[in-house]
């Protein structure tokens, strides 16, 4: 069930947006105050991510204000209160991911516990 008015969701998707703007992925700084401490990744490379090693991607200048990632089809759902799972498809320069993440509220917000891509056609 898909509830964009929960003010939970809304949380989650603005958080998830922020992450994949250009502007918020070239600082560091911008970057950890969004991700969870105990963050892991599992990318569409299916290489295995936490929050430092993430790092390098998202500053290295993969999305640019050139070529931002296209978003669709952004759902999300509360699963248990304070916890938000989102699912969207992701176009980067032709590089196409279903993506899934949770979010969770900690003491300074809304932060990414975890995030999955998987490649598609």
């Amino acid at each position: 069930m898909t509830d964009e008015s929960e003010p939970a969701v809304r949380a989650a998707i603005d958080g998830e947006m922020r992450l994949l703007d250009p502007e918020v992925r070239a600082s560091p700084a911008r970057v950890l105050e969004l991700l969870d401490p105990e963050f892991t990744e599992i990318g569409a490379s299916g290489r295995r991510w936490d929050a430092e090693s993430i790092l390098t991607v998202t500053s290295g200048g993969s999305v640019s204000p050139e070529s931002p990632v296209e978003v669709s089809e952004m759902s999300g759902v509360v699963l248990a209160p304070g916890i938000v799972h989102l699912t969207y498809f992701a176009d980067n320069q032709g590089r196409r991911a279903w993506r899934s993440s949770l979010w969770r509220l900690t003491e300074t917000g809304w932060r990414m516990y975890f995030h999955q891509g998987t490649l598609t056609s």
